[in-house]
């Protein structure tokens, strides 16, 4: 008996393995995962950093990488490529997040953006006052910027965690506010965490992004085209003394944002490609000798189709989908493993609680930011500028200022900038992964008991 294509083992092999890595796919996609991934990473960090092999964790990101081009050799340390080079990447989309939101979000009319973005304000300016009353007059003192930023996919990670009964308005209100906090702890990366400004590297830089910003206005929507262009950005922003991951950050907002085609031309099109594609198809079903590997109209119609999918959509929303898996399940996870790793003995522990880094670190995260976002946000409704979304309550929203509070990546990150092969990093460590864990076990209890899940 003669076996149809559809019998190959090969094709008899793809729905198992669909059906086997459909658990993985949706967790993939779910708005937890990323936060689940994060915090097993973190408690493997941990592990690791308290083990016997305490020192080969420590060990391995401290080792050298050298890379030669001519006469020209660059050296840096595992950790250095990753604190600035993958987190650059990380940075990158979040610039694709707040642009999108500008343009097409929630922070792209006044009334929409009104609430969320003095939220953010609120839950930036009082942790960052919190901690500077705790370590004023310190060493710890630099380190007043690390309390300031929301890690949005723990955030909303936990948020999920929660499921149902919370109106859709609170998860859109939580989104908006970790994408302002974001810009803002880029803002303060980039005026307050950087060194020694060159001048003459910062004008190549701004050279470089002018031509991204012409290539965006000549059409060109090739992603490798800006990723060549961002290589050349980073390096210059190495050299500038501003941090390199705002090269990312910069990169994003040239992205382009508009599509080639209308929605009527689109449509006229794809029906032309389908009428193609179903005419090809005819004959291929009519002709047992016509196979679809052979029948040339069908692959053109495809094609059209194709070409018609990818001049509809934005590059931008394109390459934030592609970034988004390799960045949550990637980028973020290793920066998680190469920065999470503190120690957690009785003598650490104790040096950390007398620290004001610590001190401040936490009690920026844990009442800084739930009292900034709440207040801020009351002083805003109470002054009619802004209105709290339907369905949500104050406790919803003191909630959610809790989960703001869940400062981790954002937060480990500007603790390294801050405090630079200093003793006050593993102080600052301890104090972000402690408030995190707390602020965000108090927002999922109280969001709990506003929804009646576990009731």
């Amino acid at each position: 008996m003669t076996t149809s294509s559809r019998d190959t083992p090969v094709e008899r092999a793809a729905p198992l393995a669909e059906r086997l890595l459909a658990p993985l796919a949706r967790f993939a996609g779910s708005a937890s995962g990323g936060g689940v991934v994060l915090l097993a990473v973190t408690a493997v960090a941990l592990a690791w950093a308290n083990s016997p092999w305490a020192g080969a964790y420590h060990h391995l990101w401290e080792t050298p990488i050298a890379l030669t081009l001519g006469t020209h050799t660059f050296r840096a340390t595992l950790h250095y490529l990753i604190n600035d080079g993958l987190m650059a990447v990380f940075f990158f989309v979040v610039g694709l997040e707040i642009k999108r939101e500008v343009l097409a979000g929630e922070l792209a009319t006044l009334r929409t953006a009104a609430l969320p973005m003095i939220a953010a304000l609120g839950g930036m300016v009082v942790p960052a006052a919190l901690y500077t009353l705790v370590a004023h007059g310190t060493p710890a003192a630099a380190g007043w910027g690390v309390p300031m930023a929301t890690d949005i996919a723990f955030a909303l990670g936990a948020l999920a965690l929660i499921g149902r009964g919370l109106p859709t308005g609170l998860r859109v209100f939580l989104a908006a506010l970790a994408v302002v906090d974001d810009l803002g702890a880029v803002l303060v990366i980039a005026v307050f965490y950087s060194g020694g400004v060159s001048w003459g590297a910062l004008a190549s830089a701004a050279a470089i992004l002018v031509a991204a910003l012409a290539c965006n206005r000549a059409g060109v929507r090739r992603p490798w085209a800006y990723g060549a262009l961002g290589i050349t950005l980073w390096c210059a922003m190495i050299a500038s003394g501003v941090h390199a991951t705002i090269a990312g950050v910069l990169l994003a907002l040239t992205i382009p944002a508009r599509t080639r085609v209308d929605e009527p031309v689109f449509l006229a099109g794809a029906r032309r490609a389908l009428d193609d594609f179903d005419a090809a198809a005819m004959v291929t079903a009519a002709d047992p000798d016509t196979t679809v590997l052979s029948n040339t109209a069908h692959h053109a119609a495809i094609e059209e189709l194709e070409t018609l999918c990818d001049h509809a959509q934005p590059p931008l929303v394109r390459i934030e989908h592609a970034l988004h898996g390799p960045v949550t399940f990637g980028v973020m996870p290793i920066f998680a493993l190469s920065n999470a790793g503190v120690s957690l003995d009785a003598a650490a522990l104790g040096a950390a609680v007398a620290s004001p880094a610590a001190i401040g670190a936490a009690l920026g995260l844990v009442v800084g930011k739930p009292l900034g976002i709440t207040l801020f946000s009351w002083l805003a409704v109470r002054a009619r500028v802004a209105a709290l979304p339907a369905g949500v309550t104050w406790g919803a929203l003191t909630g959610v200022g809790f989960l703001g509070g869940i400062g981790f990546t954002m937060a480990l990150f500007i603790a390294a900038l801050a405090f630079p092969d200093s003793p006050l990093l593993e102080a600052a460590k301890t104090g972000v992964l402690v408030a995190s864990l707390g602020a965000g076990v108090t927002g999922v209890v109280l969001l709990r008991r506003r929804s009646g899940v576990g009731a």
